[in-house]
């Protein structure tokens, strides 16, 4: 490794100084509040790069979303705009937003890269750095992420532990660095030339103009970079968060050549600083591995905790994702095939709004109440036109099954059809809601009684092959809805409606099945079936589920015989720490549900589905106590506060739902918390027992191991981390994945039996960071419903539940149809494919261009084979990368299938014409 000192010696010195303004585009303030300010400094900066050639570029902070509000307000300085990002003065890109890494998914990752891209070429010119300079960590596959979309090099502030140049006894692959440049590295084994702020990106900002202050500013300022740089070039970020344009910089920047005659100072930007580090660079650089989560520091940086607030706003999130990459394009691309024009505008504007919220500050609600009021308005509308789109595909797929051979000579059938759009077979119980009757004429109350006083005949419900399938048929009485014809004006309707629940079995992936209801003379199902086997009991061939009298519960996996005791209490603490920081009370005492009482009903017992419903209670303190506001109006330190919590109680009340399906794997539960406390956190905590140092937790394009222990530098009280879809433990012999929606925060108890606690409520009064901003509606006063899994799997099963775990998030849906001719049969898939280990990330239409993008994920170590059977639309096929360009064509083998190897933790795009 290189000494600072020997490349001193060497080379003269080169200060490269870019400007820029960190913008968040919404935060401490609204976002048409912070607009406003966003409209100045464009104004200026472009002022500015216009008349004044010696201030030659404004770094606009690695995204486009900036321009596209600013234009939306002044639209006639497009050209403006386009002329400065065509001559480098203004950079464009790569991202929309600059999102959160690890509570957003990898394909909200890719859509954004895209979305920037595509948008930064349209104004004339792509950055080529990738840029997170205020992420709260990085995750571990962005390197491989941006190096297939070309990028030159990746620029962050949080994650990796700077040493400087005292301590040099570095070793590879830790998360420590001794410079500010760096190899980082996807588990793939893809490398990027990392830029780490570590004086962070407002080294270099006001730099003053009088010598005498000027020489003060960089006497100190030059020897806080060189403690870290790794080569001659210095990197000062003349900027910070909302700062505005420094005008004079010209004249500071010609103050500063006089003073350091030996130093070369230019204004410089990213990728005039980044070529020059890359001549200079050696090989003896840092190489750091994987997420930059602060593993190898104090823990308090990345700021894990943002997690866990507005859980409300973290579970609008996952639907909204789910709605686009899970259903809305998926569904598109099959109603495509069959002749359907794909909706890519409308696609494109609902990605737009989703991903609005995805900056760091936005999706992880640290901000001001009424931010967080149109986050999840946004949330909202982005939801409303990708679930419209779900819906008019699946209607359109539904139209081309032929159904003629049901017909109702003996009686009324009402046929239906069951989508997956998950990526493989699936299973789960699902309801359909249908119309026995319509009618369409005097709407009102004549409708309506004539539908009501209809006689329901028996219902049977019966598959594609007519296999009488084990039902749940309830009268749902009579509802209004509405039919918007194409070319009519609208048609109200009074309906006669049942509800059929039902397990439907292996749907095919990327396809349907279609079920129908049929009149029977008398009913047909046993239901004398049940799941049920004891008193608080429930069972299938996998699992069996012991409800306690405190309303924990002991699962057995029947498959291995592993017992899981007493798992799924609840736990409550204080917390006197912000939308940051979780900080507990100084008094450190855990409420748990744990040997208290609790009311335990039989809610439903099918042959397909038992449910049990649980109540509970427990008095806990009503907030903080008052020492807290003084703390917070005085702006204390949260690590330093010392206060306890209330003396006045009140109860708390938490609902369980317990869900076994017939052949099911898994546990589904659903908790609902009725909230009247503050300053506190609610978890469930599932000891596992398991004997394992390690876990694993869904991330971003990855399936990441941690240490149950974090490190010894690790200071933080919260050991706390971030997941996605799922978090997962093994021993030898059995292991646990406990799957979620939308709750992105766990933690790993190793003295209380290896427990994963996943946080399911966090209440905090105040934003926290720079100032008092006091925000009452972070402290989730209301009810609040939350969803989750639990999975036993045993030794040699982690990667098949891995399958499950992301099959959690989607459920299968189902479309009312007729009675009509079709070209497809009653049960297909339209894309089929095998691989173990591998992820089936998504599926969409190329951004440019008509082809069909899908994207597999190796979540493991070894190389994986993926087949994927030729289907009739299927030209061509050849493997792409996140830009979705074309590269290596692919040839069907002999057996009709396509062969395709992923190496190690590779994100594979493949390309379909």
């Amino acid at each position: 490794m290189r000494k600072y000192e020997k490349v001193v010696n060497e080379m003269k010195t080169t200060v490269h100084i870019i400007s820029h303004s960190h913008w968040d585009r919404e935060w401490y303030m609204a976002f048409e509040k912070h607009r406003m300010k966003l409209v100045e400094l464009l104004d200026t900066a472009s002022d500015l790069l216009e008349n004044n050639e010696n201030y030659r570029s404004f770094h606009m902070d690695g995204h486009t979303a900036a321009y596209d509000d600013y234009l939306e307000i002044k639209p006639e300085q497009k050209e403006r705009i386009k002329k400065l990002v065509q001559e480098g003065k203004l950079t464009a890109g790569p991202w929309y937003v600059l999102q959160d890494e690890f509570l957003t998914s990898g394909e909200a990752c890719v859509r954004n890269l895209l979305t920037g891209r595509k948008e930064a070429l349209k104004l004339g010119k792509l950055c080529p750095i990738g840029y997170f300079p205020d992420a709260f960590g990085n995750a571990g596959q962005m390197p491989q992420v941006l190096a297939q979309a070309g990028m030159e090099a990746v620029a962050f502030g949080r994650g990796v532990k700077s040493i400087g140049f005292n301590n040099e006894t570095l070793e590879k692959g830790t998360y420590e660095t001794a410079y500010s440049e760096i190899n980082w590295q996807s588990p793939d084994g893809s490398t990027l030339l990392g830029i780490l702020f570590p004086n962070w990106y407002n080294n270099g900002m006001e730099i003053p103009v009088e010598p005498e202050e000027a020489k003060k500013f960089w006497d100190k300022k030059l020897a806080d970079v060189r403690q870290y740089a790794g080569t001659s070039q210095l990197l000062f970020m003349n900027g910070c968060d909302h700062q505005p344009v420094q005008k004079d910089l010209p004249q500071a920047i010609e103050t500063a050549k006089k003073l350091y005659p030996e130093i070369e100072f230019i204004h410089s930007d990213f990728e005039t600083y980044v070529k020059a580090v890359k001549e200079e660079l050696g090989e003896n650089i840092s190489v750091v591995k994987g997420e930059l989560t602060s593993q190898e520091t104090d823990g308090r940086f990345t700021l894990v905790n943002t997690a866990s607030n507005r859980i409300d706003l973290k579970q609008l999130n996952r639907k909204g994702e789910t709605a686009l990459e899970r259903k809305a394009e998926p569904a598109a691309v099959l109603a495509g095939l069959e002749g359907k024009k794909y909706p890519k505008e409308l696609l494109e504007y609902s990605w737009k709004v989703l991903m609005q919220n995805h900056p760091h500050d936005s999706i992880c609600s640290c901000n001001v109440d009424e931010v967080n009021d149109e986050v999840a308005i946004r949330f909202v509308k982005s939801r409303q036109v990708a679930e419209q789109l779900c819906k008019e595909s699946m209607e359109y797929l539904t139209e081309q099954i032929d159904t003629s051979n049901l017909n109702s000579e003996n009686g009324k059938v009402l046929p239906f059809a069951v989508y997956n759009f998950t990526g493989w077979n699936k299973t789960d119980v699902v309801s359909a809601v249908l119309d026995v009757d319509r009618c369409f004429e005097n709407i009102q109350e004549k409708a309506y009684w004539e539908m009501q006083n209809i006689k329901l005949p028996v219902f049977v419900l019966k598959d594609a092959e007519g296999n009488i399938v084990d039902a749940k048929i309830e009268d749902m009485g009579t509802a209004f809805d509405y039919l918007l014809p194409d070319d009519k004006f609208r048609q109200p309707y009074m309906a006669r409606q049942v509800r059929v629940t039902f397990e439907a079995k292996e749907v095919p992936a990327m396809g349907y099945r279609v079920y129908h209801l049929q009149e029977a003379e008398a009913k047909q199902a046993d239901d004398t079936k049940t799941l049920i086997t004891g008193s608080n009991t429930m069972e299938n061939e996998n699992i069996r589920v012991e409800i306690h009298e405190d309303g924990s519960y002991t699962l057995t996996n029947l498959k291995t015989g592993r017992v899981y005791s007493h798992i799924g209490y609840y736990e409550e603490t204080g917390d006197i720490g912000n939308e940051y920081i979780y900080v507990q009370d100084t008094n450190g005492q855990a409420i748990t549900t744990q040997n208290k009482p609790a009311k335990i009903t039989l809610a439903e017992d099918t042959p397909f589905c038992a449910k049990y419903h649980i109540c509970q209670s427990i008095e806990v303190p009503e907030s903080a106590a008052k020492e807290l506001e003084i703390a917070q109006k005085s702006f204390q330190e949260c690590y330093n506060r010392h206060i306890g919590r209330s003396d006045k109680m009140v109860e708390l009340a938490i609902e369980t739902e317990l869900t076994l399906e017939k052949s099911s794997k898994s546990l589904k539960i659903q908790t609902t918390i009725h909230n009247t406390a503050k300053d506190h956190r609610v978890r469930v905590v599932i000891p596992t027992g398991l004997a394992a140092d390690t876990h694993f937790a869904d991330s971003a394009f990855e399936v990441v191991e941690r240490n149950n222990r974090h490190s010894k530098q690790w200071e933080n009280p919260s050991g706390c981390d971030r997941q996605q879809s799922f978090v997962a433990m093994q021993d030898e012999k059995d292991g646990m994945l406990i799957a979620n929606h939308g709750l992105y925060e766990y933690e790993v108890l190793p003295d209380m039996e290896n427990a994963i606690a996943v946080t399911l409520l966090r209440c905090v009064g105040e934003l926290g960071d720079w100032g008092y901003f006091p925000t009452p509606k972070a402290q989730m006063q209301g009810t609040y419903t939350l969803s989750y899994e639990i999975l036993p799997f045993a030794d040699g099963e982690r990667l098949d539940v891995y399958t499950l775990g992301y099959q959690f998030q989607n459920e299968l849906m189902a479309v009312p149809t007729g009675i009509h001719t079709g070209v497809n049969p009653q049960e297909k898939g339209f894309f089929n494919w095998t691989g173990e280990g591998v992820n089936f990330s998504g599926l969409k239409q190329q951004e440019n261009g008509s082809d069909i993008m899908v994207r597999f994920i190796n979540v493991t170590e070894l190389p994986r084979e993926i087949e994927i059977q030729k289907q009739s639309w299927m030209e061509k096929m050849y493997k792409s990368n996140v830009i979705e360009e074309e590269k290596e064509g692919l040839e069907v083998r002999e057996d009709g299938m396509y062969h395709v190897v992923l190496k190690p933790f590779e994100i594979l795009t493949l390309g379909i014409r």
